[in-house]
């Protein structure tokens, strides 16, 4: 496969069965085949994209003293500002080349979950920000929800099987700011090669080249959206879960030509995690004697922790 297939979220949210059959059988399909879709009709609006672009665009451009008072110690980069250079990808040593901010889950405070989230950190210099950036969380993950559904459905499950998991689930947008190239990367780039953690992500930003995908024959493909379009693949969680019937893909973000190294590229991916306490068992109906089951059982809460120590945002 040399494209990423694209889909369109109002077939599956149509009143025709066959409709919605449809786009089940074609996101189940680019899901178990490459891990990746474009995904267009979802719920983000144009004046909303354009407003959270701007304020994320204002926010890196604030002084790095000033963004420095928003990186909170102790909680794994979860919430608030994470400096450039120190996420890297799992088994590498150099620093990825993005500075990025974390809006996290918003709960009641009487929810079980308020407890063992952090905060999210409001930015006093732009009031619009963390509005904006808000909406735009609720409206990706809303998205995501009905993503989900098509995806239970596909694998045999109840239609609402992922909602009391989704429901408010540990999930995390991430505006990334990738700044102009200076000089010379020694081994660093972008984003290096790197599966997901979480169930799916759906990523904002993907409208020009950069955001690469491997395919299952170990070559690079670029994901490039229209510019309506969302991409959307499968996080380790879910191909853990689906005994990696969902195949969880190999991707990066590469730098630009020598010619564009002065530009800034920006990204906005939500990563979407389910509950801390849900069981990423591999489920019954996705093993048999030609798939044995593949991963340990584990929670999502300890194999989210023990990623984030291989990125190097908790230290042991």
């Amino acid at each position: 496969m040399q494209n990423i297939p694209s889909v369109d979220l109002r077939d599956f949210l149509s009143d025709d069965p066959k409709r919605k059959q449809k786009f089940v059988n074609e996101i189940g399909s680019a899901f178990e085949n490459i891990g990746f879709v474009a995904l267009k009709g979802h719920f983000l609006d144009d004046q909303l994209v354009d407003e959270l672009y701007g304020e994320i665009r204002k926010f890196f451009a604030l002084p790095i003293e000033t963004k420095h008072n928003y990186e909170i110690p102790g909680i794994g980069g979860q919430r608030g500002y994470v400096s450039f250079g120190k996420e890297h990808a799992k088994g590498r040593k150099e620093g990825d080349l993005k500075e990025f901010w974390h809006f996290g889950q918003y709960v009641d405070a009487d929810s079980k979950y308020a407890s063992e989230y952090p905060e999210n950190v409001e930015v006093k210099e732009l009031p619009r920000f963390n509005v904006v950036g808000k909406d735009a969380y609720q409206m990706l993950e809303k998205t995501g929800v009905y993503v989900l559904r098509a995806l239970a459905l596909h694998l045999g499950l109840d239609e609402f099987y992922f909602d009391q998991y989704a429901k408010e689930g540990n999930s995390i947008l991430r505006p990334i700011h990738y700044p102009p190239i200076t000089s010379e990367p020694e081994n660093a780039i972008r984003a290096a090669a790197h599966g997901d953690i979480n169930l799916i992500t759906l990523l904002m930003g993907a409208q020009g080249k950069g955001l690469q995908v491997q395919n299952h024959d170990g070559e690079w493909i670029d994901a490039i959206a229209a510019d309506d379009e969302l991409v959307i693949n499968v996080g380790d969680m879910l191909s853990r879960h689906t005994n990696n019937k969902l195949k969880s893909t190999i991707h990066q973000v590469v730098n630009p030509p020598r010619e564009l190294w002065g530009t800034s590229r920006y990204s906005i991916p939500f990563f979407m995690h389910p509950v801390s306490d849900m069981r990423l068992d591999c489920l019954e109906n996705c093993i048999d004697a030609e798939n044995p089951k593949k991963f340990e059982d584990i929670t999502a809460g300890d194999y989210l922790y023990e990623r984030l120590v291989d990125l190097g945002l908790i230290k042991k």
